[in-house]
């Protein structure tokens, strides 16, 4: 007698060992035909999987997040199949699911082109109508080498020769297509019904450039066609917004071959980056925090100390300076700790908030390169707090409110927070862990703040909180972090001197709000489309004449505009008004557009027109640049 526990409690007893179809059968026909996966004291197997003891089951069904999962990764195999039958000597290498689809990286005879995808996708809805059966099949790993060396599969082979010897191996067959795989996979490839193939791209084999470059095709999969289509909506509103496409047409700023990762700023995106700094500096003041800049480049031996030398080395740019071999900052925070060490502090005068708008240079492979959201040099708008252990917890709590307010009070996000426990490999003791991560979830407790555990996902030098900002269209992006840290204090030896007249160790927090400023203007861009509120707006009202004749009262009104420091422009040329308010209003967006023609010279008065609005508002100047005046004003708002 075999027991089967189900998640409502209820128990199914069986006179012999059932397979997950038995299981859904006995509880639904409907279950039995819709379940393609299912959970068995807490591991996932297929639904061919026999229960051969008492057991805790849990059946999944395509339309929940873990059955999404399995479609996308029996979905990556179809893909495969189908390239395969294509293009028979095609060698395969990787395919996992990701999120909202999955990925397979090929080693093909020709370089497969948009053309092939539109033939692949046509082959796998082929072989999904053969209804192909998906087994699970054991081998040892010599079997499976020799299986693999057969085929011709180099990287199979490759793969499974990095398998620790003895090992049973598991792995997935549909028809002639069969791939080392943990699984599940659906029961027959009739399950996936909603997929589509995306684009081609550049992979190293295993990530490494010294490895040969293979091609990587991209798809999406989804448990319907509904799922399918919202999605490609989706992504058709994000290309809309594409900050690169965006930036280039507004004049904000601009990739060259000449540097490449390195964003050039034009006058209008350094308007827009000006504001967010003059707005930092502003309500950091307020926050309590001093500003310092540390240099771009130093000593090797800073690096050694700091550690970046010996774990991010890669990612350095290095120089020599008079025989002596120099790194350009990938972040700034040993600077920052050599600017606290520079004189002797006590608890009294901690916390000390040193803040620092710094420009570092990480490298990038070129294919991660994107624009503004991955760069190889970008601002952070760092801050290094010091502070004693009894005063994390409170330390913490100015952070995230600064963050809220930033967040929520100015640019109206929604925002989700992550904390991060400690790591596997981590530094300090246990007991130290503890009372960060507990100072973590106090501040957070204490503030009302929901957040989510990522269990062992801390740095390792200290736990953290991650702040993920939602966007316009849905969309999560990480910007504001809170890192507590024991490493680089350890690491540059500094101290405090205590109320018991001692030296002690500072806890040291590493905080951004912004990210990176080259990063939160593309996140800007995208989460307004460019039509950026009145207050950010690069150019804030466009004066458009209806002839020459008014020419001088725009010039008039463009005067008193700027007396009030509101950023306008007049478009005087010859072109008809109708074209001259299509390009303000629907290319560059501008949020407020004065319409100027003879009565309104002769009645000193404008003809108003707001952003995506076909209605139009006379009123006296005085009026129109009172109202302006206000409007343009940075309002923070309270719980919002």
């Amino acid at each position: 007698m075999v027991k089967i526990t189900l998640p409502s409690g209820d128990i199914k007893e069986f006179d012999h060992a059932p397979n997950m179809f038995e299981v859904a059968k006995s509880i639904s026909n409907s279950l039995a035909k819709k379940a393609i996966a299912a959970k068995v004291d807490g591991e996932y197997v297929d639904m061919r999987y026999i229960a051969d003891k008492d057991a805790e089951v849990e059946l999944v069904t395509p339309d929940t997040e873990e059955g999404e999962e399995v479609i996308r990764h029996s979905a990556a195999h179809l893909m495969a199949q189908a390239v395969i039958r294509l293009f028979p000597e095609t060698k395969v290498a990787i395919g996992p699911a990701i999120e909202n689809g999955y990925y397979y990286d090929f080693d093909p005879k020709e370089q497969f082109t948009e053309e092939d995808l539109v033939k692949i996708e046509a082959e796998m809805k082929k072989i999904v109508k053969e209804d192909i059966k998906v087994e699970r099949i054991e081998m040892t790993r010599e079997d499976a080498i020799k299986h693999f060396e057969e085929l011709g599969e180099n990287y199979k082979v490759e793969i499974i020769t990095d398998i620790a010897k003895g090992e049973m191996l598991s792995f997935y067959k549909q028809g002639e297509f069969m791939d080392l795989c943990r699984g599940p996979h659906v029961p027959s490839t009739k399950y996936i019904k909603a997929f589509k193939l995306k684009s081609l791209a550049g992979a190293y084999w295993r990530g490494d450039s010294k490895n040969k470059m293979l091609q990587r095709i991209y798809g999406f999969a989804f448990s319907d066609e509904k799922k399918l289509k919202a999605h490609l909506k989706f992504l058709e509103e994000a290309e809309k917004r594409d900050h690169r496409k965006i930036g280039k047409e507004l004049g904000l700023f601009f990739m060259s071959e000449y540097g490449p990762g390195f964003p050039f700023f034009m006058p209008k995106g350094m308007t827009i980056r000006n504001i967010l700094i003059d707005l930092w500096r502003k309500e950091h003041t307020k926050a309590g925090y001093e500003q310092i800049m540390t240099p771009i480049m130093l000593n090797k031996e800073l690096w050694e100390t700091s550690g970046h030398w010996y774990n991010y080395r890669e990612n350095m740019y290095t120089s020599e300076i008079d025989e002596t071999e120099f790194a350009i900052k990938p972040m700034n925070c040993p600077g920052g700790v050599l600017a606290y060490k520079q004189e002797m502090h006590s608890y009294k005068d901690l916390p000390i908030r040193a803040g620092e708008l710094g420009t570092v240079h990480r490298h990038e492979f070129s294919g991660a390169l994107h624009g503004l959201m991955r760069v190889r040099s970008f601002t952070q708008d760092d801050a290094h707090i010091f502070m004693t252990p009894e005063q994390i917890e409170d330390e913490i709590i100015g952070v995230i409110e600064l963050i809220d307010k930033f967040y929520s009070g100015l640019f109206g996000f929604e925002y989700n927070i992550e904390l991060s426990t400690k790591p596997e490999k981590a530094i300090g003791s246990d007991e130290i862990w503890e009372k960060a991560e507990s100072a973590l979830e106090g501040a957070m407790k204490r503030l009302g703040k929901e957040y989510k555990i990522n269990p062992g996902d801390g740095a390792f030098y200290g736990p953290k909180l991650d702040f993920k900002i939602k966007d316009a269209i849905g969309r999560t992006w990480q910007c504001g972090t809170i890192q507590l840290d024991f490493n680089l204090p350890e690491r540059f030896d500094i101290n405090y001197i205590g109320e018991d007249g001692e030296k002690h160790r500072p806890v040291m927090i590493h905080r951004v709000v912004y990210g990176s400023i080259e990063r939160f203007i593309g996140i800007l861009i995208e989460h307004y489309a460019g039509a950026f509120p009145l207050w950010i707006a690069p150019t804030q009202v466009k004066i458009l004449t209806i002839n020459d004749e008014v020419v001088p009262y725009a010039k008039e009104i463009m005067a008193k505009l700027q007396e009030e420091e509101i950023r306008a422009e007049i478009d005087s040329r010859t072109e008809s008004i109708g074209y001259k308010i299509r390009e303000a209003n629907g290319k560059f967006k501008v949020p407020v557009q004065v319409i100027l023609g003879k009565d309104e010279v002769a009645n000193r008065e404008v003809n108003v027109r707001r952003f995506g609005s076909k209605d139009q508002e006379s009123m006296k100047l005085d009026d129109f640049v009172k109202m302006i005046k206000e409007e343009s004003k940075i309002k923070f708002y309270e719980n919002k």
